[in-house]
């Protein structure tokens, strides 16, 4: 099977070549070329993006590969190798907008149509095939990866002037919004589109500014585990956590008018002023995002000064207010964090995404790694009825072409 086959490529050039033959199988004619864009997790800075905070994250060398080729007419032609059972899925730049938002080209025409909203009209047809590696609905950003990677293919094909990966960003970002229905911060696209070999992105979600910090983890590694309970932003309460932060900011106005984002806070000076939120999950959810903003500088800092032990803690604080305070844990998450930060070895574990499902991120001593999958394989499958999946991972580059 070919995605398997690429899933376990040696390498992009090896996985390039994969893609450029599954093209021809699938229509016929050699692709222009194949671009990669990753996916990426959150070291921490959580339901911070959309409160004008700061977000941790670091782009994988899990992702979306995609080969393409321009057409000489107005036709799209989209296949997915994790799909196949979609076969190709055919549409055309005038008739995108009136097709259903059902199927997974969803996200693939929503770039397309966030492009021309923004004067970047394409200008013909193209066959697009595409194949992921991140696990399906997962929370490290699968969606986001095949927007970037889209994105990238766009820009490669046509040669937009002006567009760099920060608009790439973007543009996924309003395709998300507006194409699909998931109101999002534009977290997920930036670290597809901007990650570094090696580093974090600290990112300033308002102004867009950011700075690659270097992820140096020493004798230790990142564990991605996922809890394989599927979790689908778009049927949960992420619109709603939203909508109570607005709420919070609006109520805080009131006393505070020029308070731009919730995460411009510092923690006294929201303590002195939560008595306006006289709701319970309101304040919950706004002291969350201020406590949140905190720890993502913290960390920042500790990074740079190569304190993983301080990173840990911050880590462990942040799923325990994730659980408790933005409620956005489930039971499958909190048996992998809380196990795993009782465990030797482990400097900090939280969830990481959107809650709901999903995975946790650990940082883990080389010589704990093995021990940590099977101890943690054996509790959850135990505790929960069903097994969960370990990816010892690494921060690669973000968004680019192959061949």
């Amino acid at each position: 099977m070919t995605e398997e086959k690429i899933r376990k490529a040696a390498g992009e050039n090896e996985a390039a070549e994969l893609m450029k033959q599954a093209f021809r199988d699938t229509f016929g004619e050699e692709a222009d070329g194949v671009v990669f864009a990753p996916g990426r997790v959150n070291l921490i800075g959580e339901y911070t993006d959309f409160n004008g905070g700061h977000v941790f994250p670091c782009a994988l060398t899990l992702g979306t590969y995609g080969a393409y080729r321009k057409r000489n007419d107005t036709k799209m032609r989209f296949y997915s190798l994790n799909f196949p059972e979609d076969g190709v899925v055919e549409s055309s730049l005038e008739t995108m907008n009136e097709e259903p938002r059902e199927d997974w080209t969803r996200y693939t025409k929503g770039v397309v149509w966030a492009f021309g909203q923004k004067g970047y009209a394409v200008p013909c047809g193209f066959d697009f095939l595409c194949s992921g590696t991140i696990p399906g609905k997962s929370g490290l950003s699968s969606s986001a990866s095949l927007e970037v990677c889209m994105g990238t293919a766009l820009m490669e094909m046509f040669g937009f002037s002006g567009v760099n990966q920060v608009i790439n960003a973007q543009l996924g970002q309003l395709a998300e919004n507006q194409f699909v229905g998931l109101n999002c911060g534009i977290m997920d696209q930036f670290s597809s589109a901007n990650g570094k070999k090696d580093h974090a992105i600290l990112l300033d979600c308002t102004t867009l500014d950011y700075q690659h910090v270097p992820l140096d983890l020493g004798d230790a590694k990142l564990v991605i585990v996922n809890t394989n309970k599927p979790h689908e932003l778009t049927e949960s309460a992420y619109n709603v956590r939203r909508a109570e932060c607005d709420q919070a900011l609006e109520l805080l106005r009131t006393e505070k008018a020029d308070l731009m984002a919730l995460c411009k806070l510092t923690p006294a000076e929201f303590d002195a002023m939560e008595h306006l939120l006289t709701a319970p999950n309101v304040r919950a959810r706004a002291k969350h995002a201020v406590y949140e903003e905190e720890r993502t500088q913290r960390g920042g800092e500790a990074l740079r000064r190569g304190d993983l032990k301080t990173f840990g803690e911050l880590m462990n604080a942040s799923h325990a207010s994730l659980r408790d305070l933005f409620e956005v844990s489930c039971r499958e998450l909190d048996v992998l964090a809380e196990n795993a930060q009782k465990m030797p070895g482990v400097i900090g574990a939280r969830m990481t995404g959107g809650g709901f499902g999903g995975c946790t991120v650990n940082i883990v001593e080389d010589s704990a790694v093995e021990a940590f999958i099977e101890t943690l394989g054996k509790i959850y499958l135990e505790t929960i009825g069903y097994a969960a999946s370990f990816y010892v991972v690494t921060a690669g580059d973000g968004a680019h072409r192959i061949v």
